[in-house]
């Protein structure tokens, strides 16, 4: 992780309170004031980086615009501006490049180098720029063999045909004759392969170095309504300099003219880099506090891809990172352009020629919100992407990025964690630890967006995470008090997981504002574990019937009539805390809810409450049985329907009866259920209980073995999980808040998470690390 240290950054200190010394009032209100206002100023730079995205300028693609003859005189450069930058920016070493060099970027040093070398050599200029660059080619030069390097996209063709060029032009290369002529033998073997495979598109983007030997006609079929070939500067001033086409004098000229003596390496490439940036917030969890800011560029890229922008749909990582950002916050998108980027597609790609996981990765994360039934074809067509990356992952084949440990940690936490099971405070923690702000990216030579892995981006999202966390701690700590207070503690039969429900909590709706929602949230999902343990092990006959007596006469007068200490502890914690809920519902809804939390509470009683009866009197239901009553008694309604009331939006009472709100509520808590099922059914059969794969086995009359039965019930779970996606995204018709509807989701994301390997909320070790990373352990720099 990168170390970073700021005069003003006031950092969580991780010494044991004894070990600090105690401070005045006055010292920590003045170091409180910094956190805040370095915090604010932090903010303030981010914002501005809205405005303008910045994008590292290439001496590779400027060499070759600088190559670039007159239209007037073939004897002087067509932009001069272009020659002076090259004289005025050789780096120490003799080279030139992106600075400073990685140490995986040598052969990118040594193509930009030897760009260079050939426009001052066609202008004749800069003899002393010329003798450092060639000392620099010849002490690197081994380089060119070594597997270790990352290698450009077209090097193996570029390099050896820019070689070819400067032997025409006379430059005196310090290289051995039998090292060039291997290096265009090999070029020629791979010219052949790729005419023999048919990738044109691969031969058209690295034409500056095929020269004589390309079919500029052919090339010509690429260039873009702006002039372009590929949004690349070389490829174009190449084109320029063979053809004189006068689309690619516009282009290349409007570039000089944006940029003044030097030119990016791809352009254009604003509308990549503020998504990229806008998912890097998010990622960190930080986008919160620019939301005014991601909706106008948001706004903006929708009215781009409505218009058919060719900078969103000729670029496979812009048009797939494009639909999954906008469908993700709730536009309505086709992911029809997707189709040209189906297995077939890609492979006759760059990014499948090179097996590039950046875009395959890009594919990937947009093919999870292929969801809506008619989607159906081409959510098949991006499945490959899945196995793609597994395979080649698996066999360490990254090309992306392959010198930056973060890009392969991005791979693995994609497959580990897909957008179903990827609990948002996680994933923020693992994005903050493994942010690099080095973000270089590599295409023909090395670029990079500054405003994409920004360091400001991670010391906002280190001081937010670790101020939230703050907070969480002593929500968790008065949570522990109120289980002792309402004697949950004495009910020997109860599981406790405190940290386990909070955990939950502070995972899904983490910002300081939100504490009433998360209490609610957490005392729910602790008296739902303890209601669960009393129907299931810990209550008689009586006494459950009794428990269900005393909620159905909510408002009865006279004192209430519990047949034992348990039902006692468990009711009057029961009452005391859905008061506690309803009061703060009333200050954020300006209603009373007491009746439709009472009525959520019953609800799971009576289905807690049948299935005891199918136990005792040992009723085999049918699977349609089990699941109308198995979604209610997987006991999530009182903890999410309850604490909707508290997240911000008014839920009006036709809301809450509305079917779309229903079909929310029950194809989230069928997941749940089958979700559990899966994980547990084995112990659940050892202890006489039955659930969804037992039944199948039982009711199927082909007599289903337990995989086919498993698989059965995934398949369930997941075209339940897939509807419930579509219910949260679409926004048409809908009246259920955005906001309410992500509460669902969020809750199957967690329990993903918890039955991932096993029953997690059972086992005492499963979920330990997680509660430690989002409650017990900051962050530090």
């Amino acid at each position: 992780m990168m170390s970073l240290s700021h005069p003003n950054w006031i950092r969580h200190s991780s010494l044991p309170l004894s070990a600090a010394l105690p401070k005045s009032k006055s010292e920590v209100l003045t170091e409180t004031n910094a956190t805040i206002l370095y915090f604010q100023e932090t903010k303030e730079r981010i914002k501005k980086m809205f405005d303008k995205t910045q994008l590292s300028v290439s001496a590779y693609d400027t060499a070759w615009v600088a190559m670039v003859s007159s239209p007037n005189s073939r004897q002087a450069p067509c932009f001069p501006e272009c020659v002076n930058w090259l004289l005025d920016n050789q780096l120490s070493d003799g080279s030139w490049g992106l600075p400073p060099h990685h140490p995986s970027l040598v052969k990118d040093a040594l193509s930009s180098t030897l760009a260079c070398l050939l426009a001052l050599k066609r202008w004749g200029l800069g003899e002393q720029q010329m003798t450092k660059g060639l000392q620099f080619i010849e002490s690197n030069f081994t380089s060119i063999n070594d597997e270790e390097q990352h290698t450009p996209i077209g090097f193996n063709i570029i390099f050896p045909g820019m070689i070819e060029t400067a032997i025409d032009m006379n430059l005196n290369l310090p290289l051995r004759s039998e090292d060039i002529n291997v290096m265009l033998h090999n070029r020629d073997l791979e010219l052949r392969r790729n005419k023999l495979e048919g990738r044109e598109a691969y031969l058209a983007y690295v034409s500056e170095g095929m020269g004589k030997l390309q079919d500029w006609e052919m090339v010509m079929k690429y260039q873009r309504k702006n002039g372009s070939l590929f949004n690349s500067p070389s490829t174009t001033a190449a084109a320029l300099s063979h053809l004189g086409n006068a689309g690619c004098f516009h282009y290349i000229n409007s570039l000089v003219a944006k940029f003044g003596n030097a030119v990016p390496t791809v352009h254009p490439s604003d509308k990549y880099a503020l998504l990229c940036m806008i998912e890097s917030l998010e990622r960190l969890g930080i986008d919160r506090h620019f939301s005014k800011e991601i909706r106008d560029v948001l706004e903006e890229t929708y009215r781009c891809w409505l218009q058919g922008d060719e900078e969103i749909f000729s670029d496979a990582d812009t048009c797939a990172m494009t639909f999954r950002i906008l469908r993700v916050h709730g536009y309505e998108v086709s992911p029809d352009p997707l189709t040209q980027y189906a297995e077939h597609h890609f492979s006759h790609s760059f990014g499948g020629h090179l097996k590039d996981f950046s875009t395959a990765l890009e594919l990937f994360k947009a093919s999870q919100f292929v969801i809506f039934p008619e989607e159906s074809g081409l959510e098949k067509q991006m499945s490959w992407t899945n196995q793609f990356l597994k395979q080649e992952f698996s066999n360490g084949t990254t090309r992306a990025d392959r010198f930056s440990k973060y890009f392969s940690i991005e791979v693995h936490d994609t497959l580990k964690f897909p957008f179903h099971a990827n609990v948002e405070r996680l994933a923020h923690r693992r994005n903050i630890e493994h942010h690099h702000v080095d973000n270089t990216r590599i295409l023909k030579t090395s670029y990079c967006f500054s405003n994409i892995c920004n360091a400001d981006f991670l010391q906002l999202a280190v001081e937010d995470f670790n101020s939230c966390q703050s907070i969480h701690r002593e929500e968790l700590k008065h949570l522990e008090r109120w289980v002792v207070e309402s004697k949950l503690d004495r009910l020997k039969f109860a599981r406790q997981k405190m940290a386990y429900c909070y955990f939950s909590a502070a995972g899904t709706s983490f910002s300081p504002e939100l504490s009433d929602a998360r209490i609610s949230w957490a005392k729910n999902t602790v008296l739902t574990t303890v209601v669960d343990d009393f129907f299931d092990i810990g209550g008689s006959e009586e006494e459950l019937a009794n428990l269900v007596h005393l909620l159905e006469k909510w408002d009865a007068n006279g004192s209430p009539h519990y047949c034992s200490e348990q039902v006692e502890i468990i009711f009057s914690a029961l009452r005391n805390t859905i008061c506690e809920i309803t009061d703060k519902a009333l200050a954020w809804q300006g209603r009373s809810v007491t009746h439709h939390v009472i009525e959520i509470w019953l609800d799971l009683l009576k289905s807690m409450l049948r299935e005891a009866e199918w136990a005792r009197n040992k009723v085999v239901p049918t699977l349609d049985e089990y699941v109308e009553n198995g979604y209610v008694s997987m006991a999530l309604g009182p903890t999410v329907l309850s604490t909707l009331y508290l997240i911000g939006p008014k839920v009006s009472e036709e809301v809450v009866r509305s079917p779309e709100f229903h079909n929310l509520f029950k194809l989230m808590s069928t997941c749940g259920r089958l979700i559990n099922d899966t994980r547990t059914f084995k112990r659940e059969y050892e202890d006489g209980k039955l659930n969804s794969v037992l039944l199948h086995m039982i009711h199927s009359g082909s007599g289903a073995m337990e995989e086919e039965a498993v698989e059965k019930i995934r398949g369930m779970i997941a075209d339940g999980r897939r509807e419930l996606l579509r219910l949260v995204l679409q926004e048409k018709d809908s009246v259920v808040p955005r906001a309410c509807k992500d509460l669902f989701w969020k809750m199957v994301q967690v329990l993903h998470l918890f039955y991932m390997d096993g029953d997690g909320y059972t086992s005492a070790d499963m979920m330990l690390n997680a509660v430690n990373a989002l409650i017990r352990e900051s962050i530090s720099l």
